[in-house]
């Protein structure tokens, strides 16, 4: 999810923070210099910044969200409504008076978010025929009827205003209806659609489902890559890739292969965007020769930005993937917000580079995390982009085991034979770079070299045995949950972490009072680890997934009935408590934390006798 408000100082670090056991020269050092790919932005969105950073100033901090700002569509065209801001008069300080600056935003601005109309859901109804069959206990059947009936109220599609004058919209134009996570949120975010659409698959809303991913697919044709969310200030990043496990996950229930076959040029669009770099939307033609298909040509117009080489012990080189923004600069949802964050680097380059790592940090879904601090909680130090994430490389794995699969159900061994064998080639890369067999955990890997020109050598001190959740995701895949000898280790290591708590899984260890670190539980997380347990098929795995799904449900239960509302995130280290910290008020609504509950009672279900509250 996107963050938006200011760093929370370190409030206490938990008593089960782990040591970092790679030393402190194997970390990246500061850097000197920013030279990556920047994507153009647009008059509308620098205009609106302003209006944001004038608006802080004029209202002051209370409640102030600057996201909001950039969500405004305007009633009048751009020259107009700007000639009128820079006629608004002022005092002699410059600053202008709040009751003109709020006159001026409500003449000339439509409210945020109405851009976005209601949509009724034609596959909705009440209580779906077969709906969670395993639920048996009547309370946690009601409950769950009404966090099915929520995907009403978060349903949404794009006004005709937009599609008429997109030119003043930041907001996107998507072709079909949506699923919004809720509250600020109010665009469809890309990585929170997978969690999303495994909650409307429960609920029997498979229109809905292929609906969502009808847009991302629009968005890989328009733009190359799915942005992070749909709006026009996101076009230069991408969030954790999960498009193809979405379609695979569809195609499972209603085996729609028309559905299989149209996605298939676009999730190799995709592959090559996150293999190699940046993809230009004219490089890529849709009728693009699968019988000649190179997993390694130069056939796209590309960027290397994502793209890193690691050589192991035994000289063989690894291809694996980082997050990497197009941009260096604040952006533009958070600009006051990032401005302030780099008000004491006073390097032009190192305040760029800064800025580049802000929004990086973003494309990882992660934003924001003590994980990616060289030293937190210190949010200078931010350094996504010198960082090797396992679950982003365990993601693309997944990718090209879902592209080989649809490729083979569509009768396509020309695209399914190089990406087994693709797969392949990163399931050993990620053996050979992240995993730790005697610690039973996929460890982050932290880069020497900052360009990534070239391959470097893999040390052993680069890997960083702080304890994160991200360290158990690659157990979501097929590759790694299907080897049983390996799932007894990771379980067992687990287990060991302390991330385990009362009421789910922590993300990490460290209390900095980011949204992405401890006590804070994530929906997406417990969903991936419990998940790839239980698909192991092996006993006591099943048996730890099942008790933290338990552990999970109870908590989105018992704050369900405290609070009337699901929420982004939760607190773990106690049952029936929402989560805080971060950079914005907590959120309500909410997309993903309703898909997993739903999609948890539908695999588990809930016995009869067995108590819902904590």
């Amino acid at each position: 999810m996107n963050s938006n408000t200011p760093f929370f100082p370190l409030l206490f670090f938990s008593l089960l923070l782990s040591i970092p056991t790679f030393s402190e020269s194997s970390s990246p050092s500061p850097f000197v210099s920013d030279s990556g790919p920047v994507k153009p932005t647009t008059p509308l969105i620098s205009f609106l910044e302003q209006l944001q950073e004038t608006s802080l100033k004029t209202f002051g901090k209370s409640n102030f969200d600057p996201k909001l700002y950039v969500d405004l569509p305007l009633k009048f065209e751009l020259s107009v409504t700007k000639s009128a801001f820079d006629r608004l008069p002022k005092s002699r300080n410059g600053s202008i008076y709040a009751v003109d600056l709020r006159e001026y935003i409500n003449i000339y601005f439509e409210g945020a978010g109405e851009d976005v109309v209601y949509a009724s859901l034609e596959d909705f109804v009440s209580e779906p025929k077969g709906f969670l069959p395993k639920v048996k206990n009547p309370e946690v059947r009601a409950w769950a009827l009404e966090v099915h009936s929520l995907w009403k109220n978060l349903s949404r599609k794009v006004s005709g205003q937009v599609r008429k004058q997109p030119e003043l919209h930041t907001l996107l134009p998507l072709p079909r209806p949506f699923v919004i996570p809720g509250s600020r949120f109010r665009e469809v975010y890309y990585w929170d659609s997978y969690w999303v659409i495994r909650g409307l698959l429960a609920s029997k809303m498979y229109d809905t489902a292929k609906s969502i991913v009808t847009n991302l697919i629009f968005l890989i044709e328009e733009y190359g890559f799915v942005l992070n969310g749909a709006r026009a200030y996101y076009t230069n990043r991408s969030q954790p890739p999960l498009l193809s496990a979405m379609i695979r996950e569809i195609y499972k229930r209603t085996g729609d292969l028309e559905l299989a076959r149209k996605s298939l040029p676009v999730l190799i669009k995709e592959h090559k965007f996150w293999s190699s770099g940046m993809s230009s939307r004219r490089s890529f033609s849709p009728r693009f020769d699968f019988r000649v298909l190179n997993l390694t040509s130069t056939n796209f117009h590309v960027v290397g930005i994502h793209k890193v080489t690691i050589q192991d012990v035994k000289a063989r080189n690894h291809t694996l993937t980082r997050y990497y923004a197009m941009w260096n600069k604040p952006r533009p949802e958070s600009s006051t917000l990032d401005k302030k964050l780099a008000s004491n680097i006073s390097d032009v380059s190192e305040r760029r580079h800064f800025y580049r790592e802000v929004a990086s940090t973003a494309e990882s879904g992660w934003d924001f995390s003590s994980r990616w601090m060289r030293n937190p909680p210190d949010f200078t130090t931010l350094t996504t982009t010198s960082i090797l994430p396992v679950e982003l490389n365990a993601y693309i794995l997944g990718m090209e085991l879902d592209i080989s699969f649809l490729a083979k159900v569509t009768g396509n061994s020309s695209i399914s034979k190089p990406f087994t064998k693709a797969s392949h080639t990163r399931k050993k890369a990620i053996e050979s770079v992240f995993w730790n067999a005697e610690m039973g955990q996929w460890f982050d890997y932290w880069l020497s070299n900052r360009t990534c020109e070239g391959a470097e050598t893999w040390k052993s001190s680069h890997q960083n045995h702080r304890v994160f959740a991200s360290n158990f995701i690659p157990l979501w895949i097929e590759s790694f949950y299907s080897d049983a000898v390996l799932v007894k280790k990771a379980a067992k290591s687990l287990k060991k972490s302390g991330l385990l708590q009362p009421a789910g899984i922590a993300t990490t260890l460290t209390n900095s009072g980011q949204q992405w670190d401890y006590p804070n539980g994530w929906a997406p997380i417990q969903h991936m680890i419990i998940e790839g347990l239980a698909k192991s098929g092996l006993k006591e795995a099943r048996f730890i997934a099942e008790d933290i799904a338990v552990r999970w449900i109870r908590t989105n239960y018992v704050t369900f009935k405290k609070t009337g509302t699901m929420h982004e995130k939760y607190n773990v280290q106690k049952c029936g408590y929402f989560g805080g910290g971060g950079e914005y008020v907590p959120q309500t609504g909410f997309g993903w934390s309703n898909g997993v509950v739903l999609a948890l009672l539908e695999e588990f279900g809930w016995p009869e006798d067995l108590t819902i509250n904590c």
